[in-house]
């Protein structure tokens, strides 16, 4: 039976599928990204994007708000803007991001009730914004490795707080799976892969092995590096 979007119908009780969740990305900026030493800065960017990527493949809709873009945080990363290349991230003055009613609206927009969270840092931007909305009534989704914060210390003691408010520990990569769910669903499993190849490093290149080495598939092209034109002097 189709999903609302089109893909198979994965079965619910409990877990999230393509058509029963909203993706929430907050303050995935460079300043704040400077900030971060827990856990590594590469593999938040890393995980961040490969979820990204994940909420296309399922259409799944995504709400991505800045805060103080233009007076000290920057620009959303140009690795996320290159995945939703359309969409204008919601700008906030607000650490909280439930404190913001363009934000909130924008979820209850969507009409879903399973949030699925990352963004930094997480004892604030992360922390304040899920313990509201679970009080609110939402279920949340922290996507761990998407989050990060000043100390470890910080990172672990948030993730602590918002365990015990009722909040539910994933990863980017247990997310895409989750929604996957079946490696018999065809409409998926090749933009799947793709997203594992690129950014899950030995599980990628593990499934390239078994490509080219087990079923004789051709080896996946990647696209050429091109080498950026010089500046012209001014």
């Amino acid at each position: 039976m189709p999903a609302t979007n089109g893909l198979a119908k994965r079965s619910e009780k409990g877990l999230l599928t393509p058509d029963n969740c909203v993706v929430a990305l907050i303050d995935h900026q460079p300043q704040m990204l400077f900030g971060t030493s827990y856990p590594d800065r590469e593999s938040i960017i890393n995980h961040t994007v490969a979820l990204a990527k994940a909420t296309r493949v399922f259409d799944v809709p995504v709400v991505l708000t800045t805060v103080e873009t233009q007076s000290f945080s920057g620009n959303m990363w140009p690795q996320l803007r290159a995945v939703f290349p359309k969409q204008t991230p919601i700008e906030r003055s607000s650490m909280n991001a439930w404190d913001d009613e363009n934000f909130v609206a924008a979820i209850k927009a969507t009409g879903r009730k399973k949030i699925v969270l990352g963004g930094l840092w997480t004892e604030t931007c992360v922390a304040l914004g899920t313990i509201q909305a679970l009080h609110d009534g939402y279920d949340i989704y922290i996507v761990e490795d998407c989050c990060g914060d000043v100390s470890q210390l910080a990172h672990d003691n948030a993730m602590k707080r918002v365990i015990q408010a009722g909040a539910k520990p994933v990863t980017s990569l247990s997310v895409m799976l989750e929604l996957q769910r079946d490696w018999a669903q065809k409409d998926t499993y090749n933009a799947v892969m793709d997203i594992v190849k690129t950014h899950y490093g030995a599980y990628g290149i593990g499934v390239e092995y078994v490509y080219t080495m087990v079923h004789k598939a051709p080896a996946t092209v990647f696209p050429e590096y091109v080498i950026p034109s010089p500046a012209r002097p001014r």
